[in-house]
């Protein structure tokens, strides 16, 4: 692990839970929402996005279709969501012929809110929508590896929190007053939050891959160091004095779970996060190699081309600066 900057070593305090280490720092930028008041007969397509996307049936009818799963129902109070944002329609009945948002009427009632109305003679559907772009990379490989559609309601009855919160997110969308956007982002924050470690928590017990990892006593203390700050100058002995653990075991160890190297694994890490910089941040290459721990812009250049194929010019060139989400549509 060479071309960095020497850095202060990280605190030395080690977090007895490394999921909860990493969600610690798990941020939701861009956040929108829409309360949908949607009569029979409707249907929504809504498509593929590189984004976070929830729903919530405060009162049916309503159906959502994936290609993967086809029609299953949603009931009052369900609550559905889909981490790589896959293409999905909803509708008030599998037969109601294809829709879209032109379809319905969107009123702007905030920064980041807005009242949607789909006129018609049938029953009234109630939703409250939101799509999300997470803050960092820090939980893409989580969010990889979760599901295409987790249903709440079969990884959150437990969680007494789920229920109120989704409670308090519906009537602060409704009435909107000064400071609503900011309080619905740290609602969402901490509900979708909530829900992800409820599904890790559901999850079976696996002997390899990130979720293995994370849960790993010794290796989840190094992976939340690593996500926590990226840019560190570290060295398989910091890491595996982190593990607890000596260079041999600790290197052995990682491979074996992750099915590659501290170095390697650390790398993309750091070139996932330079591809979120590089292009939604609008930093240069320069500011983005120091934000990284190099020591020059050339060494952080011929790593980041080394990993991605590509020149991270390129990626700046290319890459719009802002994700407009339509209110989440």
């Amino acid at each position: 692990m060479t071309d960095y900057s020497s850095r202060p070593s990280p605190q030395s305090h080690i977090p007895m839970d490394a999921l909860s280490e990493v969600l610690q720092d798990f941020r939701l930028s861009g956040v929108n929402y829409g309360r949908c008041e949607l009569r029979h007969p409707w249907s929504i397509q809504f498509p593929q996005q590189s984004l976070l996307r929830f729903h919530f049936v405060g009162q049916g009818p309503c159906w959502i279709h994936t290609e993967a799963q086809g029609w299953q129902e949603l009931r009052d109070g369900d609550l559905v969501l889909l981490p790589q944002g896959i293409a999905h329609r909803l509708a008030s009945a599998p037969d109601v012929a294809g829709g879209s948002l032109d379809d319905c009427r969107v009123t702007k009632v905030g920064s980041n809110v807005c009242e949607v109305v789909r006129e018609g003679t049938g029953a009234t559907s109630t939703l409250f929508c939101g799509s999300m772009a997470l803050g960092a990379c820090a939980l893409n490989p989580l969010i990889t590896l979760m599901p295409p559609i987790i249903k709440g309601c079969d990884v959150a009855g437990n969680d007494p929190v789920v229920g109120p919160l989704l409670a308090a997110m519906t009537a602060e969308a409704a009435q909107p007053q000064m400071g609503s956007a900011t309080i619905l982002s740290r609602m969402a924050d901490l509900l979708t939050a909530r829900l992800i470690r409820c599904w890790v928590n559901c999850t079976g017990a696996s002997t390899t891959g990130w979720l293995a990892a994370i849960r790993d006593p010794h290796i989840g203390r190094v992976l939340a160091a690593m996500h926590r700050d990226p840019g560190h100058n570290w060295t398989l002995e910091s890491l595996a004095s982190l593990a607890g653990q000596s260079r041999s075991i600790f290197a052995e160890r990682f491979s074996a779970v992750l099915g590659e190297g501290a170095a390697r694994y650390l790398a993309r890490l750091r070139m996932q996060l330079a591809r979120e910089l590089l292009g939604q941040n609008g930093l240069s290459v320069a500011e983005v190699a120091t934000r990284l721990g190099y020591d020059s812009e050339a060494s952080f250049a011929r790593a980041f081309k080394r990993i991605t194929n590509v020149s991270p010019g390129v990626v700046r060139r290319t890459i719009p600066g802002r994700i407009d989400m339509d209110f989440g549509f």
